[in-house]
This record gives C-alpha cells, sequence and structure tokens, in this order.
C-alpha cells in the first residue's frame, strides 16, 4: 500500500527547472575572479543545494580554511547576484520533461505541490515568471531562502510549507531534490519520504551519502511511488 503523502516539496534548480547548471557555473565565476581556482565540481560538493552566499562561504572554506573567508565571501556573492539577474535574462529557461504535467496530475489527486530554493525571492518570482509558473494555479506555493532564519540543510523551508499548505504531520511530506543537503533537509524536517533525482548538480554517489528513500533518474519516476 502506497504511503500517504499529502505534501511534495520540490526543489528548483536541477530539479524541476533545467537551466543548466548555471547558477553553479556564476558561482564558480565570482569566485574565480576573487583570485582562485575552483572547479565546477567542487562547486558542486561543497555549494549544492544551498542559499548561495553560503554556498560561495563553504566553497571557499574548502579551499582556504586558513583565512577568514567572510570578507571575499560578501565581495563574491554581491557580484553574483547581479551576474546570474544577467544570465538569466538570457538564458533560456526550461523545465524538465512532463514536469508541468506532474504537478498537474499531483495537484488534481489532491497532493500539496509547493517549490522550495536556496535563491532569494527575487530570483525564484523572476524564475516562475520565465516559466509562466503561477502559485495558486501551476504549484500550491514557493519557499525560498528569504523566507526563513535557517537554510538548508535545516528544515526550516519544509516546515513553512507545511504551515503555509495546512499540512501538520511532516510523516505525510516528500521531499524532493538533486543534492544530497535537500535529503539532508527533508530528513531534519523529518520527512516521510526523502527523493534525489539526477537531473541536476550532484550524481548518484554523492546522493546516496545523504542515503535518500528513492534516487530516481527523472521526476516522470515519482508516479509509481505516489499515484
Amino acid at each position: 500500500m502506497k504511503q500517504r503523502i499529502e505534501l511534495v516539496v520540490f526543489d528548483m534548480a536541477g530539479t524541476t527547472v533545467d537551466e543548466d547548471n548555471v547558477v553553479y557555473k556564476t558561482v564558480q565565476k565570482v569566485i574565480n575572479d576573487e583570485g582562485f581556482n575552483v572547479s565546477l565540481e567542487d562547486v558542486l560538493k561543497y555549494g549544492a543545494g544551498k542559499e548561495k552566499h553560503q554556498a560561495i562561504t563553504d566553497v571557499l572554506k574548502e579551499y582556504s580554511p586558513l583565512i577568514n573567508v567572510s570578507q571575499i565571501a560578501d565581495a563574491a556573492f554581491s557580484k553574483f547576484k547581479i551576474a546570474l539577474k544577467e544570465a538569466y535574462v538570457t538564458l533560456e529557461i526550461k523545465t524538465f520533461e512532463g514536469t508541468e504535467q506532474l504537478f498537474k496530475d499531483l495537484r488534481n489527486n489532491h497532493f500539496k505541490v509547493v517549490l522550495n530554493t536556496g535563491y532569494d525571492r527575487t530570483t525564484a518570482l523572476f524564475l516562475l515568471e520565465k516559466l509562466g509558473w503561477i502559485v495558486g494555479e501551476t504549484i500550491d506555493g514557493l519557499v525560498t531562502a528569504d523566507d526563513v532564519e535557517n537554510g538548508r540543510p535545516e528544515g526550516d523551508m519544509i516546515l513553512l510549507a507545511m504551515k503555509n499548505t495546512d499540512v501538520n504531520n511532516a510523516e505525510k511530506v516528500m521531499k524532493v531534490g538533486d543534492s544530497a543537503i535537500d535529503v539532508e533537509e527533508g530528513k531534519n524536517a523529518n520527512c516521510g519520504i526523502t527523493v534525489g533525482v539526477l537531473t541536476g548538480a550532484q550524481n548518484r554517489a554523492q546522493i546516496q551519502e545523504a542515503n535518500p528513500t528513492y534516487i530516481i533518474d527523472s521526476l516522470n519516476e515519482l508516479r509509481a511511488i505516489l499515484l
């Protein structure tokens, strides 16, 4: 018998939104513009899924454990916000195949669908606008890093999503994301099911480190779990 889930919380970039890792390529660029030489692989390893100032800080700490990186991180983050906005204006943003239909099918079957993200609210809303996704029509809610005190891996965003959708039992929540930190976030919020999807930032081995309930190749595999 399928576990009765009431709310599915999806990450955005790499999970529901296909933006070719531009956010992490931008993180890599602004860090390297400060005089470093970090690889995209390491940015994904240490920064994937996190609020972006935190991601920059954590990548810098891995490369420069002996220095106080806060000033460098502040400077890089200021440049990041500008560079990402410029990238998103020109970039073709699309969804992974079948995502919108999956949202529709879930909502028609009385599941709540909420997006959550390490982006700030301005960036997240810009993405929704480009995709033509409307809160209340395409999805039931949006929670961003700006909306909570603690970003991932803490469970604050999921707890806020539950509050906003009147779901009281975390066992009835599924968290879906493309990085281990998404899975950790789900576990920290005591979600009944955590799912890693292999369409974005991290590979199977990296996601498996967080021990999710499922690892899937695409979101369409959720139908067999939920519907």
